[in-house]
Order: C-alpha cells, then structure tokens, then sequence
C-alpha cells in the first residue's frame, strides 16, 4: 500500500510564504483519509523526517523564480534535482532545496516524489496572501485533489496558471 504525504510549506506570517500550508488547508476533509496532510515551516531535517519511508509525496511551497504572480509549477524531483534558484530565496534557511538533496543521497527520497510550487509576489511580515496567489492556491488545491482522487492519472507536466 502506497504512504502518500501531501506537506505544505510556510510561514503563515509571511504573506505569499504561506501558500503551501494554505493549500494543505484547502485540501482538508477533500482526500481520502488515507492521504496525510502536514503543515511545516521548511526546515530541512524536519522536512526529511517527515518523507522518511513515504512512497509518494507532494511538497507544495512558494518560489521566487520571476515568473507572473501565481504560477503553478510542478517538478518531479524523484527524476530530477530540483532548481536551486527558484527556490534561494526561501524564508525557511536549510530548507526545501537541502531536504530533496539529502533525502536523495541517503536514499531516503520517496519513490515519486513533487513539488509543486506557487510563485510568490509578496513576503512582507504581516501580509496576507496576494490576490493572484490566493487564486493559485484553490487551484492548486482543485489539481491535487484531482490527481489524488484518481489515483495519480493526472498530467504531470510542468503546469502554469494563474
């Protein structure tokens, strides 16, 4: 039996920084309960623990690539390395980038592995979620029930929208 883990990333203080744990939010009560949803700041010890003995995880963040506002994009880093600048300007130190990188050296990385990523616009402490981002992360939240619902058949293309 597959172990799915759907993580949302952030600190709720910051703004667009907040969307991945926005997007677990959304999720609740709408997938299986057999699908575990966790919200963590980003740190990268804590974010390897939680995909230890995983066979499928969805990590969702916010990035920083300077692409629109709101784009979704989705890697598949059990094929991939994750891009680095996209994701150099986190407010979590040690994070999302190390966490991949490591589990994939101590082989710990789950079988299929995503991230799937909102472009942010504004990090200020205090802000709320920008008006574009708040729209990518229903969406977001739309697309994952969807693939996770259906088993995984959905695309798993890079997506973009807004």
């Amino acid at each position: 039996m597959e172990r799915i883990l759907v993580i949302g990333i952030g600190r709720m203080e910051r703004g667009d920084d907040a969307a991945g744990r926005l997007v677990v939010r959304a999720l609740a009560g709408r997938l299986p309960p057999v699908i575990e949803l966790r919200e963590e700041t980003g740190e990268a010890a804590h974010l390897l623990e939680c995909m230890a003995g995983r066979t499928v995880a969805h990590l969702v963040d916010a990035c920083r690539s300077g692409a629109e506002p709101g784009t979704i994009r989705r890697f598949d880093v059990s094929a991939a390395p994750l891009p680095r600048r996209d994701f150099e300007l986190s407010t979590h130190g040690l994070g999302l980038v190390e966490a991949i990188e490591l589990a994939r050296a101590l082989d710990q990385l789950p079988r299929r592995c995503l991230v799937h990523a909102i472009e942010g616009e504004c990090f200020d402490l205090g802000a709320p979620p920008s008006p574009r981002v708040a729209a990518a992360i229903e969406e977001l939240a739309r697309r994952l029930e969807a693939e996770l619902t259906a088993g995984g058949k959905a695309d798993a293309r890079n997506r973009s929208g807004s």
